[in-house]
């Protein structure tokens, strides 16, 4: 059974992207407006246009006291992405937790409704996504971003309807990378999401998934005792 802190960022020491965590408020306040000044910035002029020096002037912090945390800005993006991706899986957590699930088809919307959301409203989100532009390994350097996502969605699924994990691992693999293809698709042709584009990714990952995940799992189907 996933715990709630499975379904949170747990990555490995070496991934964290801060040289230091913040200990004291203040601290913790200037690392929180440095990561709020990279993100405006990226929508402003993009990852090849950023710098350190731009992210403290923005931040109003001395570039010295940015290189207490972050080593480069490469760092500071990671940082953010991880906490995108955190905000992600918590939120599709909760809609979970909020809808009235009659199957797991219900569930493959809820998630592309989150991600779409945070893609017209979260600040460099539309730039960064999960971190690609930067690095396809930015969020776990031993695995592709696509695959953490797909860990995080099957342990979500997996909880949710009763499901053994191993069962989930190929397939939602495959439906992860096929949708973000699309999806790539649609916000090249519209900025918030070609919606004919976006209808297409999500029938065309019911279709797949239908073969590969069986009909009566529903919330109803889970087990009542912990596995």
């Amino acid at each position: 059974m996933v715990s709630e802190d499975d379904q949170g960022v747990a990555l490995p020491a070496e991934v964290a992207p801060l040289r230091r965590k913040p200990v004291q408020q203040r601290s913790a306040q200037r690392v929180e407006k440095m990561l709020v000044a990279c993100a405006e910035l990226i929508d402003e002029v993009g990852y090849d246009g950023l710098t350190t020096t731009l992210i403290a002037e923005r931040a109003g912090v001395a570039v010295g006291s940015l290189y207490q945390f972050f080593p480069d800005k490469r760092a500071v993006v990671q940082e953010l992405t991880l906490r995108n991706l955190d905000r992600f899986v918590r939120t599709v957590s909760a809609r979970f937790e909020q809808l009235e699930l009659a199957h797991w088809w219900d569930a493959v919307d809820a998630v592309f409704d989150v991600y779409l959301t945070m893609h017209r409203e979260v600040p460099a989100f539309s730039r960064l996504h999960f971190g690609d532009v930067v690095d396809l390994r930015l969020l776990d350097p031993g695995k592709d971003n696509n695959a953490v996502i797909a860990e995080k969605l099957i342990g979500l699924l997996a909880e949710e309807f009763g499901l053994d994990p191993q069962d989930l691992l190929l397939p939602l693999a495959v439906a992860v990378e096929a949708a973000d293809a699309v999806l790539h698709m649609a916000f090249r042709r519209d900025p918030a999401g070609d919606p004919v584009l976006v209808a297409e990714a999500k029938e065309m990952v019911r279709g797949y998934l239908s073969n590969r995940i069986p009909e009566n799992q529903t919330p109803s189907a889970k087990p009542s005792t912990p596995l």
